[in-house]
């Protein structure tokens, strides 16, 4: 049986970011609905580039589904809207420039250098329904997501 990450059950961060759509978003915005929170560490890096594009390549499931799909990374919007223009990604990247999301979610670094990778869904009260932390396994991230989301969430 899979062990079951710490912060499930918790509520997920209050937050407040920039998005590459050039819209704040909040957590507040996101109560309601079952959001995908996956967080990467670089724009345009290749890892980075595949999980994003895969999560593109679901994103009409997750559509489906009724669920919000949002990229986290540290890199400004100017990068965000970049990287989301050349791979056409149609879910919004927020802009964690000071890392907020990520510490207070707890992402572990990937040899005490490397900014974590790790996919979060929430349910639309806020509560952390899955984690998942897989930094070589980027291509996995949204078919764990979808997934659990089919097993778990009946829109």
């Amino acid at each position: 049986m899979a062990k079951v990450h710490r912060l499930v059950g918790n509520n997920f961060p209050d937050f407040n970011l920039d998005t590459s759509l050039g819209q704040p978003l909040s957590k507040d915005d996101l109560l309601g609905k079952w959001s995908v929170f996956f967080f990467y560490p670089k724009d345009d890096s290749p890892g980075c580039t595949v999980q994003s594009c895969r999560f593109r390549d679901d994103y009409s499931e997750y559509e489906k589904l009724g669920v919000q799909l949002i990229g986290v990374s540290s890199d400004s919007i100017n990068s965000h809207q970049r990287f989301a223009e050349k791979h056409s990604l149609p879910f919004p990247l927020l802009a964690d420039a000071t890392s907020h999301l990520r510490t207070e979610l707890k992402i572990p670094k990937t040899m005490g250098l490397l900014p974590g990778r790790a996919t979060f869904i929430v349910d639309g009260e806020g509560i952390i329904r899955l984690v998942y932390n897989s930094q070589l396994r980027f291509k996995q991230h949204s078919k764990v997501a979808l997934d659990f989301l089919r097993e778990n969430f009946s829109p």
